[in-house]
Formats: structure tokens, C-alpha cells, sequence
């Protein structure tokens, strides 16, 4: 999903001709350039990039302050390359992307700034993790010597995967095999049997072809509680040098947010996150509602949650360090934005 935007050209002048003119008249100061902000997003309507941008009527600051472009991943750990490359200006991180971008990627100077979604929070939905519904696998320790699918390796799901796994004594590698898969190929590999065990994330683990064939063996609440699945992330370069477009950006989401959560629009939101998979309306019918993962109407995210996530991420194996996320958190600008639309 891209936008165009006009690109004008403002002449600085030399220096020369800046003092001839101002022998004259006084110049006019160059308007300043909207600043470039582009947003990465995995799946909708948990990423929220595409739903912010497709109510471009709610977003006052675009093409003033700010343009915007949403850019697809598979997944969160392709966004950390992105990030450190400077392709991306933010970045959807899950806890366990994010926590591999400071340790294995070094992006000390990375900031969580606002929420995006939030898994197992009372009165909202979570993750699950499905088998066939005839198949030999009834509990978790079934699983030893199976293959088991994810998104990619180093996802929350996966670390989610992992936990629930080592809880019942099985490592990776040792006692079962991990593959990847995109999340819409999930079923298929189930259903296949090239999987014994398939990710199911919102919209796809409410497909109910899959739901005819598969049951829930554990969903990622029951490996975590509460988890901040993903938050979005920018580096402090940015954020110290357009920190006035990244609150006006981040005002336009929280405003567009709090549209989609409203019950009064659901008929349009549930039909914009349609459009977006391509799919029915009437399967998309559960985006924002209690069965829904939990968006912060303030763009606050837990940061307890994300703390104690990466915590049980390093009890896996998958983390050498302890990591303090206050010390990688900046939300001073998602508070200010916030309070505007009081």
C-alpha cells in the first residue's frame, strides 16, 4: 500500500544571492518537506499500519507534517534487517524480534514508541496452536519427535511454541523439528500432515476450514499470560530529528485506532480489514470485538508484559542477556499524542 506524494523542490540559493535579496525584500522561508515515514506490517487487523492509513479522512497530519507507506514483512525478524538498513523509519517488533534486535543486532539506540496489539488479555483473544482434530496428538508431550510449523524462526509465536514445549521437557532440535511457513499456508501443511502442528494467528485461526479439521492444543496465553505481541519501534536518530512529525503521526493513529474499536463504525472497520485480506466480510466479523487481540486506545503498550516475555524467551535459550525495556523505551511522544485527543 503506497502513496504518492508531490515532491517540490525549494532552492536554497547561494550565498551571494542571498545577500542581493536581501537588499530588496526579505525571502519568504522554504516550506518544510512532509517527513517520510515508513511503516512495516505483518497481518491484519493485528498490524496497523494498512487499517491507520485506509482512513486517510481521520489522519489531519498526512501530507502536512508527515507522509506515510505501509510495507509488508512475513514476519517481525525480517523488520529488524529493515530497521538497521534504514528501509524502515518504524518498525512492528514482537517481543522476541525486538529483544533479538538489541542482543544479536546490536541496535542499541532502538525504542519501543507505542503499542500495536497485546495477546491474552482478559476479554480478548490469543494465539492458537492447532493439531488435527483425528490425529495421535492429545497433549503437549505427544509432540516429541513431530514437526512442528511457524511463521519464522524467532517470532513470538515460535518463542510462544518453545515455551510451552520446554514446560513439558522437549527442546528444539532434540526432541522435535521446526519449519517455517507463511501463516496463510498453515492449514494446508496441517491438513498434509506436513506439519503435526500449525500457528494459528487471527484472521486465519477463525478459517473455518481449519476449525473443521483441527482443535486447539494450547493457545500463546497459556505460554505467556499476557504478551505484547508486537509494539512498534524507531531508532533515536529518528525519532531526535522528527520527533513533531512522529507525535502528529502517532496522534493520526491513536485517533484512527480508537475508530476501529468503536462499536459504532464495526460494519466499516470489519469491511476495510476485508478488502485488505480479500476476504468475506462475514469472516472478518470477529476483528475488534471481544474475540479479538487487545489494542491500547492510548497506544500505551505493557511494558511489564514485554519485560516478563523477555525473560521466559531467555529461559528458552533464545536470549543470553537480561534486557531492561524501560531502558530501550521512549513514550514520551505516544503520551503527548494521546493527550491532544482528550
Amino acid at each position: 500500500m503506497k502513496f504518492a506524494i508531490d515532491r517540490r523542490q525549494f532552492g536554497l540559493g547561494t550565498l551571494a544571492a542571498g545577500a542581493a535579496m536581501a537588499t530588496t525584500a526579505r525571502p519568504r522561508p522554504a516550506q518544510a518537506e512532509p517527513v517520510k515515514i515508513r511503516v512495516g506490517w505483518v497481518v491484519v487487523p493485528a498490524s496497523s499500519a494498512p487499517l491507520v492509513l485506509a482512513k486517510k479522512e481521520l489522519l489531519t497530519n498526512f501530507g502536512k507534517t508527515y507522509v506515510a507507506e505501509a510495507i509488508h514483512f512475513e514476519g517481525t525478524p525480517p523488520v529488524i534487517t529493515a530497521l538497521a538498513a534504514g528501509q524502515l523509519e518504524v518498525g512492528p517488533l514482537a517481543f522476541s524480534s525486538f529483544a533479538l534486535a538489541v542482543q544479536n543486532g546490536h541496535m542499541d539506540d532502538l525504542r519501543v514508541i507505542c503499542d500495536e496489539i497485546e495477546d491474552g488479555v482478559p476479554g480478548h483473544g490469543t494465539n492458537q496452536f492447532m493439531v488435527l482434530k483425528d490425529g495421535p496428538i492429545k497433549k503437549v508431550s505427544d509432540l516429541k519427535g513431530k514437526v512442528l510449523a511457524t511463521n519464522v524462526i524467532g517470532s513470538a509465536v515460535d518463542i510462544a511454541m518453545r515455551v510451552m514445549l520446554d514446560r513439558s521437557g522437549l527442546k528444539a532440535n532434540r526432541d522435535y523439528t521446526i519449519i517455517e511457513a507463511p501463516f496463510p499456508a498453515m492449514r494446508a501443511m496441517l491438513a498434509e500432515k506436513k506439519a503435526d502442528l500449525i500457528s494459528a494467528v487471527p484472521p486465519f485461526s477463525f478459517d473455518p476450514h481449519l476449525t473443521a479439521i483441527a482443535d486447539t492444543l494450547f493457545t500463546q496465553k497459556d505460554a505467556f499470560g499476557i504478551s505484547q505481541l508486537t509494539m512498534w519501534t524507531a531508532r533515536t536518530d529518528f525519532v531526535q530529528s522528527h520527533r513533531a512529525a512522529l507525535v502528529d503521526f502517532l496522534a493520526d493513529v491513536v485517533r484512527a485506532i480508537r475508530w476501529y474499536v468503536d462499536p459504532n463504525n464495526h460494519e466499516e472497520a470489519v469491511a476495510i480489514v476485508a478488502q485488505i485480506n480479500k476476504a468475506p466480510p462475514a469472516r472478518m466479523e470477529w476483528a475488534f470485538t471481544s474475540r479479538d487481540q487487545y489494542r491500547d486506545p492510548n497506544g500505551m503498550p505493557n511494558l511489564a508484559a514485554l519485560q516478563s516475555n523477555i525473560r521466559l524467551q531467555k529461559k528458552v535459550g533464545l536470549l543470553n542477556e537480561d534486557i531492561d525495556v524501560n531502558k530501550y523505551s521512549d513514550l514520551s511522544m505516544v503520551k503527548e499524542a494521546a493527550k491532544r485527543l482528550a
